[in-house]
C-alpha cells in the first residue's frame, strides 16, 4: 500500500529490439501524427465506435487515422494471414478489439513496436482480450480476468493506493450503467493537467475488480464504484498508462456503446473525447498541446458533444 497516484515495481525485462521498425513519436507526413485503430471483433460495437474514434481525432487537425480490421470471430487459418499490420508506419496504436488472440507473429510484431517506443491508447473492452498474452498483459497492467489471474489495484477514501493478491476478493465486473464522477489523481500529467479535480462523466459501464501483474502503473483517474449500483465500495482505476520499453501504454475505461446503442453517449462526453485526444498526442509526442475545452464536465455536470445518433 502507497500515499501515491503511482506504481513503481521491477522494470520489465529488456532485450526487446527494434525489428526494423520506423521511429515513432514522429507525425506523419503533412506533419500529422499517424494513427492506426485495430478492430474486427469486439462484444461492442467497433463498427460505428472506430469511425467516431478516428473523427474524433481527425478533427482536431493534428492527426491522421487508418485501420487495420481483423477476420470475424471464428475465421480459419488462411483469413488471418492477410491481417498483418506494418505498425511501424504509426506513432500511435489505437486498441479498439476485444477478440481472438492475434497470430504470433503480429504479437511479436506488436511487441516490438511498443517496445522500440511505439504508442498505444487502449479504449475500454480494449483491455478485455488477450488473457493468454503475457507481454500484453504487462503492457496494460490490468484487464478484464477473474480474480486467480493476477493482482488488483484500488484507492480508499484517503487515495492509499491497495494490493489485493490473486485469489483474493472480486475479479473483473461492472454494476449498472449511470453517470459517476472521475476524481484526478495525477493533476500534474500532460494528459490531465488543467483537467478539474472532480468532473461528471456521463452514463457509461464503471469496470471493477480489474488483475493484471499490475507493474509501473501510473494511476492518473479513479472513479468511485458505488454499491447502491452494484459496484464494489472503493475507489476503482479508470485511466492510467504502462511505460514499455521505450514506449508507453495509455488505458481509458471509459466509452462503453453496445452493439443496440442507438446514442454513443460515453463517447460524446467532453472528459473522454479529450482524454481520448491528449492520449494519443502524449503517447506520440512526449507532450501535450491541445487544451482542456471550456464546456468540459464540472463535479455536478455532464457535458457532451453533438454527434448524430447512430442510424441518423
Amino acid at each position: 500500500m502507497r500515499n501515491r497516484s503511482f506504481l513503481c515495481v521491477l522494470p520489465i525485462v529488456a532485450g526487446l529490439i527494434c525489428f526494423g521498425l520506423a521511429a515513432t513519436g514522429q507525425p506523419g507526413g503533412g506533419g500529422k501524427i499517424r494513427v492506426l485503430i485495430v478492430d474486427g471483433q469486439n462484444n461492442h460495437d467497433w463498427a460505428r465506435t472506430s469511425p467516431l474514434l478516428a473523427n474524433l481525432l481527425e478533427s482536431t487537425g493534428k492527426f491522421s487515422v487508418e485501420r487495420a480490421t481483423t477476420p470475424p470471430r471464428g475465421a480459419k487459418a488462411d483469413a488471418w494471414r492477410t491481417f498483418r499490420p506494418s505498425f511501424g508506419n504509426y506513432s500511435v496504436v489505437v486498441v479498439n478489439y476485444n477478440g481472438e488472440t492475434w497470430p504470433g507473429d503480429v504479437r511479436t510484431a506488436f511487441e516490438r513496436y511498443v517496445a522500440s517506443g511505439g504508442g498505444v491508447v487502449v479504449v475500454h473492452a480494449g483491455n478485455n482480450p488477450f488473457a493468454d498474452w503475457e507481454e500484453y498483459n504487462r503492457m496494460i497492467g490490468l484487464g478484464w480476468r477473474n480474480n486467480r489471474f493476477g493482482w488488483r489495484i484500488y484507492l480508499d477514501d484517503g487515495g492509499r493506493i491497495h494490493r489485493v493478491p490473486p485469489g483474493e476478493g472480486p475479479g473483473a465486473g461492472h454494476g449498472r450503467q449511470h453517470e459517476y464522477v472521475v476524481t484526478i489523481r495525477d493533476p500534474e500529467h500532460p494528459v490531465t493537467r488543467g483537467m478539474p479535480r472532480q468532473w461528471l462523466h456521463t452514463r457509461d459501464e464503471l469496470y471493477h475488480g480489474q488483475r493484471g501483474p499490475a507493474e509501473k502503473m501510473h494511476i492518473l483517474a479513479t472513479a468511485y464504484s458505488d454499491p447502491r449500483t452494484g459496484g464494489t465500495g472503493v475507489h476503482e482505476p479508470v485511466v492510467w498508462y504502462v511505460p514499455y520499453g521505450e514506449g508507453k501504454v495509455f488505458t481509458i475505461l471509459l466509452g462503453h456503446v453496445g452493439r443496440s446503442q442507438a446514442d454513443p453517449v460515453a463517447m460524446r462526453c467532453v472528459g473522454f473525447v479529450t482524454l481520448f485526444r491528449r492520449a494519443a498526442e502524449w503517447v506520440a509526442t512526449g507532450r501535450v498541446t491541445l487544451p482542456v475545452p471550456r464546456n468540459f464536465p464540472s463535479a455536478d455536470r455532464t457535458s457532451v458533444i453533438d454527434l448524430p445518433r447512430f442510424g441518423d
